[in-house]
Order: structure tokens, then C-alpha cells, then sequence
């Protein structure tokens, strides 16, 4: 079963059981699924289970900066649904990684690529973002690289 397909039988589970949430955000994803499978002009064949994982991680970092504008605005209730949305999302990524395990990956990467200094950010980040797409949110890989090059 493909990651489209569990999540298409997963909203069918949904609005059966009444769970409007988790209903609502699944509506959501197969619609982004769907209008990124038109882009790709993949309508016929589908996306790979990969290109899935990409637009439900694009779905989660949306949802991520959501929270952070409602909470700046005053508006805890709607940041809440969206941390809601995110929970069902987080469930179709792959297990995410913790900042040990991420730290311990952009150390490699430094030392593979031979960085010292802040200079190097883009370099590195570019490299550990390619190890770890999925596995873990940018922002902490971004704020690892920034403390492991001063």
C-alpha cells in the first residue's frame, strides 16, 4: 500500500468515525497531493511514496509557521488547530530524529566537508539537509550547524 493509498483509506476512516480534524486535515493533504501531481504533470501514475513525504513535510513546515504568526497575533485557539493538523501530519513522516542524532550527523558533515567557519553554513547546511530531508525539521538543523561553526 503506497503512502497515498493509506491515506486515502485512513479519510475515509475519519469521516466515518466522526474525527473532524483529523478528516479536515487529511482533505487537505490529498488536495495538495493531487495539485502537485498535476504540476508534475503525474495525474496518471501518482507520486512516489518520497514525493508524498515531501508535500506532507511542506504541509507540516506550513502549519509550523502558522502557529508562530497566530501566537505573535494573540490567537492561542487557532494555534492549537494547527498543532492538531500537525500531530495527524507527523504521523505519515518518517520517525523524526532527535538533536543528538542531528548533531551527530552535521558533525560528520562539517568534518566531510571541511568547514570552520560561519562562512560555511550554506555549504553545510546544503550537505545535512540532503542526509536528513524527512528525518528532521530544517530549523534544527539549521540552529545545530550555527552552534557546532562558532
Amino acid at each position: 500500500m503506497t503512502l497515498k493509498e493509506k491515506i486515502s483509506s485512513e479519510l475515509k476512516a475519519a469521516m466515518k468515525a466522526g474525527d473532524t480534524v483529523k478528516r479536515d486535515t487529511l482533505r487537505m493533504l490529498d488536495a495538495m497531493i493531487k495539485n502537485v501531481e498535476i504540476e508534475k504533470l503525474k495525474r496518471e501514475e501518482g507520486l512516489s511514496d518520497a514525493e508524498t513525504q515531501d508535500v506532507i513535510a511542506r504541509a507540516v513546515k506550513q502549519r509550523r509557521d502558522a502557529v508562530t504568526q497566530y501566537e505573535a497575533g494573540g490567537r492561542p485557539e487557532l494555534a492549537e488547530k494547527e498543532n492538531a493538523e500537525i500531530k495527524v501530519l507527523m504521523e505519515y513522516m518518517p520517525e523524526q530524529m532527535s538533536e543528538d542524532q542531528v548533531r551527530t550527523i552535521v558533525k560528520e558533515v562539517i568534518a566531510a566537508a571541511g568547514a570552520t567557519s560561519k562562512a560555511d553554513i550554506g555549504k553545510v547546511m546544503g550537505q545535512a539537509m540532503g542526509r536528513l530531508k524527512g528525518q528532521t525539521d530544517g530549523n534544527v538543523v539549521k540552529k545545530i550547524v550555527e552552534e557546532e561553526l562558532q
